[in-house]
Order: C-alpha cells, then structure tokens, then sequence
C-alpha cells in the first residue's frame, strides 16, 4: 500500500527552509549560473532582490536574484520580464539551481 504523504517539497540546501513544491515544476530544462536548473511557477520563503537586466542563453531579460528568506543564500532569480516574445512564458516564474536546493522528506 503507498502512504498518502503531504506536498513534495524542496528546501535550502544550505539552512533546510522550504522554498518551493515538486508540483510546480514547470520545466527541468534550464541552465542556472552553476549548472542546471528548474523553472518553477511558484516559491516561497524567498526574498526577491533588485531587478536588473541580464544576458541569458535566450535573449535579453529583466530578473531579480532570489534569496533564502532565512539565511540569504542566493537560490536562483526571478523572471520579470523576457524581450523576446517566444519567451515572455517565463515572465512571473521562478529559477532554482539545483545544486541549490535539496528534497525534503520523499
């Protein structure tokens, strides 16, 4: 019999505060500053920095790095607007590295 469990979740790495749930993973196909990483459509327990215009792998964006709420370690950023129309899907979305971030308690 499987165990009815609750939301699968992802935590800091660094200090375990929970940051985002499986379930909102829109994509694993993504690159962070240090290796891969996932698209989120939702986090948590995070606070967003000052925006800033970046040079991605997919054109010109405006984000905003992402910090863990509890212990300030950068997580990845935050979409706030893509320049390039295929693209614009990712505005309001959240990056993760996954290096970054750790599951807690499958």
């Amino acid at each position: 019999m499987a165990e009815l469990g609750g939301p699968r979740v992802y935590s800091c790495y660094n200090c375990r505060n929970q940051v985002c749930l499986h379930d909102d993973i829109i994509s694993k196909a993504f690159q962070g500053r240090n290796g891969r990483a996932f698209l989120f459509s939702h986090a948590m327990n995070v606070e967003v920095g000052p925006k800033e215009d970046r040079q991605l792998m997919t054109g010109l964006h405006t984000v905003a790095d992402i910090n863990c709420a509890d212990c300030r370690l950068v997580l990845g950023w935050k979409y706030l607007r893509a320049y390039e129309p295929s693209q614009r899907y990712k505005e309001g979305k959240f990056i993760f590295e996954k290096s970054k971030i750790v599951k807690e308690d499958w």
